[in-house]
C-alpha cells in the first residue's frame, strides 16, 4: 500500500512574518520548508548588507541561485556522492529551511549547515543527502543550509586598493557571519530557538565552522559547533609558492584591458567574463610555479587557523563535537575485491604495499587497532584527517572550558573492490538520510549507524552533548587522552586506540597536496570533477 503524504501550500498557508517580510513555503508530511530565503546582498569584493524589504508575500518555493564557480562541474561518481548541478549567479546569498513547525514560541534548536568544496566550490543543495527534513521530522530540530560567494568571488583580496575592500579576502565566510545575524533576527518566525545555534560543516564546511569560531565578531552567534573532516594535520601539507594578491588582482585586470588599479571597473565586469579572466591570471602565475588559494586571510577579521595560534576566547566557550572517516581521500581499489581475499592474500597484499619490514608492522598495529578487520584495508586508512582532528580535540579539550567529543566512522563498503569510509560518507547519516543514499547500506550494521549518528548529532544541537540512546558512554576529550566514538559493524567508545597505526602510517605515507584550480585548456581539457 503507497504510504499516505500530507501537504500544503496555498496562498495563505504556510506564511511566516521576517524582518524584511512575509514568506510563503510548503508542508509535506509535518516538516515546513521555505527555499531561497534572502538573508543579504553585496557587492563583489565588498562586505554583505542586510537585504531589502517587501510588500506582500514572496514565495520561498525555489532553490536560490548557487555561487559561481570558476569551472562548470562535471558529473563523476555520482554513486559515491550524489550531486545536484543548480543555475549560478553573483547573487546567491541565500539559505533553505526545514523545521517541525512554524510556532515562534517553539524555540526548537537550530543546526546550520555548511557545504563542502573547499572555498572554492560546491553549494547548499549540492549533495542530495542535504535534506534537511529527516532531521526536522525524527529529531525536532531547524535545519538551515546556507548559500555564499565562493572562491574568487569570495575570497579575492583586493584590500591593498581601498578601505571598503579591506576584509575582501574573507568576503565568503563574512558572508556566512551574516547568515547567522540573520537568523538571530528571524528564526523565531521559524519555530527556531536563536540562542540554541549549532553550526556545522564537513570538509572545506568544516574549515568554515573553523573559521567562524575563531572570527571575534561571531562571538555569541551560536552556541555549538561540529567539524566533519575539517581538519588537517598542518605538517602532512605539502606548501606551495602562492602568488602575491595584487600582483594576481592587476593580472586579472590586464586580462580585461582594464586600467591599473581600476578595481571599481573590475566589480562592474559581468561574472562569466570575471571568471574567463581569473582563470587566465592562474595560469599565468602557474607558468611561474605559484598558486592562487581561495582561502581566509589572516587579518583584524580572522586571527588565524586554531592548530597554528590556540583558539579564540569565545571558541573556548564552545562545545564542539570534531570527526573524520576512516579513509577520507585514500585510494581504495586493490587488484582483488578485498572480501574475496583470503587471510594469506591480505597479508601479502600488505606486504607488498609497503614492504616486508614495514608492512609487518602495519598489520601488527592494524590487527590492534581493527581487530576482525579485513588487513586489505590496512594501506588506506587515513592519518591526514584523523591525526589533525586528533590534535584539534585535545587543543580543545587543553584550552577550553567547554568540552569537545571526537567520533569516526570507519565502515568499510562492498563496493568496487572494497571501499572504507570516504570522504563526505558520514554525510547522508549526520543528516538523517541514511535510507535514501544507495550506499548507505553497502555496509555492515547500516541501519545502526542510520539512526544512532543523527540521534548524537541532534542530541548534541539539543543539548551539547551526543550521548543519547544506544550509544555506549562517550566521553569528552582530555587534553592527553581522547575517547572516539567509533561507527563501525560494531559501535564502540574507544580511548586513544589508533594513536600508534597513525603515527606510524605517517611515517610511511608522503604528504598530501591538494589539487590547486588549474583551469582546463585545449592542451589539458580534462574537465573538473566533483569529488566532494
Amino acid at each position: 500500500m503507497m504510504h499516505q503524504h500530507t501537504f500544503q501550500c496555498t496562498f495563505d498557508e504556510p506564511v511566516v512574518e521576517t524582518r524584511q517580510g512575509k514568506l510563503r513555503g510548503f508542508m509535506r508530511d509535518g516538516v515546513y520548508q521555505f527555499w531561497g530565503v534572502r538573508y543579504g546582498r553585496a557587492k563583489r569584493f565588498e562586505m554583505p548588507v542586510e537585504p531589502e524589504s517587501w510588500e506582500g508575500v514572496k514565495d520561498a518555493l525555489a532553490y536560490g541561485y548557487v555561487s559561481p564557480l570558476l569551472e562548470e562541474p562535471l558529473p563523476g561518481n555520482e554513486l559515491t556522492v550524489p550531486h545536484r548541478y543548480w543555475p549560478m549567479e553573483e547573487d546567491c546569498l541565500n539559505l533553505n529551511i526545514a523545521t517541525p513547525t512554524i510556532d515562534p514560541e517553539a524555540k526548537k534548536p537550530v543546526m546550520v549547515w555548511y557545504h563542502g568544496g573547499g572555498f572554492a566550490d560546491g553549494s547548499a543543495i549540492a549533495h542530495i543527502a542535504f535534506e534537511g527534513d529527516n532531521m526536522a521530522r525524527n529529531h525536532d530540530v531547524v535545519m538551515v543550509c546556507v548559500n555564499h560567494r565562493l572562491n574568487a568571488f569570495g575570497f579575492m583580496d583586493v584590500s591593498c586598493f581601498g578601505e571598503k575592500f579591506w576584509n575582501s579576502g574573507n568576503a565568503g565566510v563574512v558572508d556566512l557571519e551574516y547568515s547567522l545575524r540573520w537568523i538571530q533576527k528571524n528564526i523565531r518566525a521559524f519555530g527556531g530557538d536563536p540562542e540554541n545555534v549549532t553550526i556545522f560543516g564537513q570538509s572545506g564546511g568544516g574549515g568554515k565552522v573553523n573559521t567562524l569560531l575563531q572570527a571575534p565578531s561571531c562571538a555569541g552567534l551560536f552556541q555549538k559547533a561540529i567539524v566533519m573532516s575539517g581538519v588537517f594535520d598542518p605538517g602532512r601539507l605539502e606548501e606551495h609558492p602562492e602568488a602575491d594578491p595584487k600582483e594576481f588582482a592587476e593580472e586579472v585586470l590586464r586580462q580585461l584591458k582594464l586600467p591599473e588599479g581600476d578595481i571599481e571597473g573590475l566589480q562592474k565586469v559581468h561574472f562569466r567574463l570575471f571568471i574567463m579572466a581569473v582563470n587566465r591570471a592562474i595560469r599565468v602565475f602557474g607558468k611561474r610555479g605559484q598558486v592562487v588559494s581561495w582561502r581566509p586571510h589572516v587579518n583584524a577579521w580572522y586571527p588565524g587557523y586554531p592548530l597554528d595560534i590556540g583558539f579564540s576566547e569565545h571558541a573556548k566557550k564552545v562545545p564542539l563535537m570534531i570527526g573524520s572517516t576512516l579513509g577520507e581521500f585514500t585510494n581504495p581499489r586493490t587488484p582483488k575485491n578485498k572480501s574475496a581475499m583470503t587471510d594469506q592474500e591480505q597479508e601479502a597484499y600488505v606486504l607488498s604495499y609497503f614492504g616486508e619490514e614495514e608492512g609487518k608492522k602495519v598489520l601488527e598495529l592494524f590487527r590492534k587497532t581493527y581487530p576482525g578487520k579485513n588487513l586489505a584495508y590496512a594501506p588506506f586508512v587515513d592519518s591526514l584527517v584523523r591525526r589533525g582532528s586528533v590534535k584539534y580535540a585535545k587543543l580543545k579539550a587543553e584550552q577550553s572550558e567547554a568540552p569537545a567529543y571526537a567520533y569516526l566512522l570507519s565502515s568499510c563498503y562492498e563496493m568496487d573492490s572494497g571501499m572504507p569510509a570516504w570522504h563526505n560518507s558520514d554525510i547522508p547519516y549526520a543528516f538523517g538520510n541514511g535510507d535514501i543514499i544507495s550506499y548507505c547500506s553497502a555496509t555492515e550494521n547500516w541501519q545502526d549507524i542510520a539512526e544512532l549518528l543523527p540521534a548524537a548529532f541532534s542530541a548534541f544541537a539539543h543539548n551539547g552533548d551526543p550521548n543519547c540512546e544506544g550509544l555506549p558512554k562517550w566521553e569528552a576529550a582530555e587534553k592527553d587522552s581522547l575517547c572516539t566514538m567509533v561507527f563501525d559493524a560494531k559501535i564502540e567508545a574507544k580511548t586513544d586506540f589508533d594513536d600508534e597505526l597513525i603515527e606510524k602510517l605517517t611515517e610511511l605515507i608522503p604528504g598530501f597536496s591538494f589539487g590547486h584550480h588549474n583551469p582546463k585548456t585545449d592542451e589539458d581539457p580534462e574537465g573538473h570533477e566533483w569529488t566532494y
